[in-house]
């Protein structure tokens, strides 16, 4: 895949402070990442230089091929963004804003709005104010807006804050759905952890101004996962309450035991043991999450 963001040793200095440290990072066109950090770790950050809205101190960028440094806005016009505040003109109706909007951009086509707003299942509210809407709803129309130029490229910094867990839910399902069906490659800024793990290619770890790790799930999981915690439902009930058969566990609960394995290829010889005895009804690895192996990765105790 071709490479659509290429960051190079990237620091950022305000009032003689270093916000960013050396940050490097190549992004692949229709990928979808995430940036993943605590607050004040410098997401909005990378996000305001990858758009050109402010300048790095040192260190070299390309997004598109363009320069943000010199060519801010022919980045801005090929990419779409999403602010954690909507930036929505609450006084006016759904259609309305992207009207608007999409007169800014220089690309009116009623065709277009309408087809937004039904992709985002918003076209039966085209007509109400925007300050009327829900969250959730306001995070559509929002979309919406940021794809109203047909972007290659969009960006959305905490897309999801402030949204209960089935606005969560939508959000995402509407993020996968832009990937897929229009190829927009997707950089999403987030403190939330296991929001994103299932919707992301890869991930960037940043922490402190620094990108502390990065990779795909499977890499980063294969690099940090060095004892997996094997928790199964079961009828079995060993007479030793710490060791069955060489392989150590804790009850977690009524019919859970929590096995710690060497590795994964230690699981299908437990079970097969397991099942030559009584029943199995499930099974999970309880510390593969992404949050987990963030804990890890920064050296916390991530089990």
């Amino acid at each position: 895949m071709t490479t659509i963001i290429e960051v190079n040793q990237v620091s950022k200095h305000f009032n003689n402070r270093e916000i960013l440290k050396d940050v490097s990072f190549a992004i692949k066109e229709g990928s979808i990442n995430g940036l993943l950090g605590p607050n004040g770790a410098g997401k909005t950050t990378i996000i305001r230089l990858l758009n050109g809205v402010i300048d790095a101190t040192s260190g070299m960028m390309s997004v598109m091929g363009f320069d943000p440094s010199t060519q801010g806005d022919e980045i801005r016009s090929r990419a779409g963004i999403v602010t954690e505040s909507a930036s929505l003109y609450h006084d006016m109706t759904a259609w309305d804003n992207l009207v608007f909007f999409s007169k800014i951009y220089g690309k009116y086509d009623p065709r277009k709005i309408t087809y937004l707003l039904q992709q985002f299942d918003m076209l039966a509210y085209k007509d109400q104010l925007v300050g009327s809407f829900s969250t959730g709803m306001k995070k559509r129309i929002s979309l919406a807006k940021a794809l109203l130029h047909s972007p290659s490229l969009l960006f959305l910094d905490e897309p999801t804050n402030g949204l209960d867990p089935e606005g969560i839910k939508e959000v995402i399902h509407y993020l996968n759905k832009v990937n897929q069906e229009e190829g927009v490659t997707i950089l999403i800024c987030s403190h939330v952890l296991h929001q994103l793990e299932s919707i992301c290619d890869a991930f960037l770890f940043l922490n402190e101004g620094r990108i502390v790790e990065k990779g795909a799930k499977k890499e980063l999981e294969n690099k940090y996962l060095k004892e997996i915690h094997f928790l199964v439902e079961t009828g079995l009930n060993p007479v030793n309450s710490q060791n069955y058969k060489g392989y150590s566990y804790t009850r977690k609960g009524p019919n859970q035991l929590e096995f710690l394995l060497a590795s994964k290829d230690e699981i299908t010889p437990l079970l097969t043991k397991i099942i030559s005895e009584t029943w199995v009804h499930s099974s999970e690895i309880t510390n593969r999450s992404l949050e987990a192996i963030y804990f890890n990765i920064r050296g916390g105790r991530g089990q």
